[in-house]
């Protein structure tokens, strides 16, 4: 056998190599870190719009695809050249769409459509220098988005919770009359990433904020600045991190924190620049006290000023550690939705009423499921000290025997790292939900989890997994856990089978030695609808469902370390059908399709205010 040590830099000289590949992958990629602290101008706003279900504009009556001088385009003017020319689209204010926002919420013959929706965007610029380069840059687009500005492809791009940009070439960008076209489809495919099946509303639209982003030549493209672990132990803490410059130039990079009167300059290893900082009396990022320290990244032509918190978070035998000090997760699922107005949620204003709502339950972590949320929410969980768990949308049975598949799964893995690895809340990257036990898709998840990893080796990986009844024992053995930092798990004994009080009895088997946490458990209740505890749908069935989980959780062994319900709110969901208590809403929410608590919300307040107070007596 190879001596431990040796072991041991194999494994890191892997690592680095990973991290070195990634790191290369994102600066090919272009896509632009921290777009808030960037020159910008807003594309927000009113946009005409064209309902294209037949993509007429897109392929011509022989199904090909059009050239881009086609002037039956729907990318190309809709202004005829003269009076003879025939143009069968055109955009108007009769018909408008507000962006950021889903279409469905907005009229409702969008309630379920899924095709394409072409949005068109007129503006005026102000034209680059020749030392600047100006890029459109999109919060999101569901789900597959082409671009074109003035008439030409800017590119493509798929996934529906990540962020993308485009480079302007030179001389396209005009200082009057600029026209933007977005074609939009939101159509759920068998070889996408989410696939057709899911228990989720498919929002379609430009759901996340636009922007064009004016940048110099040699502009800082992406950084990560984060607590080395092993110096958690140390009264000096150690800050480490790396800066990738985008553009052929070697210039010379510092990093400052002004607070603590830090300044150094990073030093080039290939194309990146790496950078450590001993510092004295640092104030850790704590769920008390969520310290946030300006960080301004300079080059000689660029400066990015970001707030950051620092903190660990590690796995120590059965445990998880935030700062080397045990926690216990008391979490909550969230969709990112607002369901009073049954609309995707979007900025600082919605992430304020979702993780409010939270922080009223006492919670102090969230599942941000099962998609990458908008960027606002992770900004406010670090201002408020709320741990997240961030995922992407490999939920259910996608293809996982499809390589192109697996590389848009990574796709969108890289793009939700690269955009939040700075973000002190996050503390787990999941690579999936509730995916069925089987070789291909074993093999599937297991790259992504060592992808994650070579993304970011400062966090937890983990995965919701599913539970499975064997003689009257729930048994967790998904080959998955082997893979992952912790053992996440959805159960729903009494709502999906048998009765609440079916808890009482329950036995349970891990096969993995690792922390337990319970990523998903819940039942659903009409808000308002009161009856007995038997009875189905009732607020009252809900809150006894909640009693008895609590109760077995109170049972479970010690290396259970938290819980997610599902979930905070009641969302829309086309795959629920009761006409009496669903009608198109999962109703498994703690606050109702209102905004209204249900009886349940108190039960777990009073769990998660026990835990609390029982972890600071110890």
């Amino acid at each position: 056998m190879l001596p431990d040590l040796y072991r041991s830099t194999l494994r890191y000289a892997s690592l680095l190599a990973s991290i070195l590949l990634s790191i290369a992958s994102n600066a090919q990629q272009g896509l632009i870190a921290n777009v808030a602290a960037r020159k910008t101008v807003s594309l927000n706003g009113d946009w005409q719009y064209i309902v294209d279900p037949y993509e007429t504009g897109f392929y011509n009556y022989r199904w090909q695809e059009r050239s881009e001088n086609d002037r039956e385009a729907y990318w190309n003017t809709d202004v005829p050249e003269n009076k003879t020319e025939r143009k069968e689209h055109g955009y108007t204010d009769e018909y408008i769409l507000q962006v950021p926002q889903d279409w469905n919420s907005q009229d409702p013959k969008f309630l379920y459509y899924e095709g394409t929706v072409w949005y068109k965007k007129s503006f005026n610029a102000t034209l680059p220098s020749n030392n600047e380069s100006v890029y459109i840059h999109f919060g999101a687009v569901n789900y597959e988005a082409h671009v074109y500005l003035n008439g030409q492809k800017l590119g493509m791009h798929t996934g529906g919770f990540t962020p993308f940009n485009f480079e302007i070439p030179r001389g396209l960008l005009r200082e009057e009359n600029n026209f933007l076209v977005v074609k939009v489809d939101n159509r759920r495919h068998k070889d996408a990433v989410p696939t057709l099946n899911t228990d989720w509303w498919n929002y379609g639209g430009i759901t996340r904020d636009v922007n064009l982003i004016t940048v110099p030549a040699t502009y800082i493209q992406d950084y990560f600045v984060s607590l080395d672990r092993a110096s958690i132990h140390e009264k000096q803490k150690t800050i480490n991190g790396w800066v990738v410059l985008h553009g052929a130039i070697r210039s010379d990079v510092t990093i400052e924190i002004p607070e603590l009167k830090v300044k150094t300059k990073a030093v080039y290893k290939t194309d990146t620049a790496y950078f450590s900082i001993k510092i004295k009396n640092l104030q850790l990022w704590t769920l008390q006290y969520p310290k946030l320290y300006q960080v301004i990244v300079s080059s000689a032509n660029d400066r990015v000023i970001d707030k950051v918190g620092f903190r660990t978070i590690a796995v120590k035998g059965k445990q998880i550690l935030l700062n080397n000090v045990p926690v216990f997760l008391r979490g909550i699922c969230i969709h990112e939705e607002i369901p009073q107005e049954m609309r995707r949620a979007n900025g600082r204003k919605d992430a304020l009423q979702l993780l409010g709502q939270a922080k009223e339950l006492n919670a102090n972590m969230v599942r941000l499921a099962h998609y990458p949320h908008n960027e606002a929410m992770m900004k406010v969980a670090d201002s408020l000290g709320i741990l997240v768990w961030s995922e992407i949308p490999v939920y259910w049975t996608i293809d996982f025997a499809n390589a192109e598949v697996l590389n848009k799964a990574k796709q969108q893995l890289q793009e939700m790292i690269q955009r939040d690895r700075n973000r002190a809340s996050i503390v787990i990257w999941s690579v999936g939900n509730e995916t069925p036990v089987n070789e291909s898709r074993t093999n599937f998840m297991r790259e992504l989890v060592f992808r994650a990893r070579a993304l970011d080796n400062t966090r937890l990986v983990s995965a919701a997994l599913e539970v499975h009844n064997v003689n009257s024992t729930q048994t967790i053995d998904d080959p998955l856990g082997q893979y992952t930092d912790i053992v996440s798990v959805n159960e729903y004994l009494g709502w999906y089978g048998g009765l609440p009080n079916n808890c009482r009895n329950a036995k349970w088997a891990v096969k993995y030695d690792k922390p337990l946490f319970f990523s998903e458990t819940g039942a659903e209740a009409l808000g308002g609808f009161h009856a007995d505890s038997l009875t189905r749908w009732s607020e009252e069935y809900q809150e006894w469902y909640y009693r008895e989980q609590i109760e077995m959780m109170k049972r479970m062994p010690d290396n259970y370390v938290g819980i997610s319900p599902w979930i905070l709110n009641d969302f829309r969901s086309p795959k629920r059908n009761n006409p009496l208590y669903q009608e198109g809403w999962n109703n498994k929410g703690l606050f109702d399709q209102k905004g209204n608590k249900k009886k349940a919300f108190y039960v777990l307040k009073r769990y998660y205010d026990e835990v609390e107070k029982g972890r600071k007596s110890q």
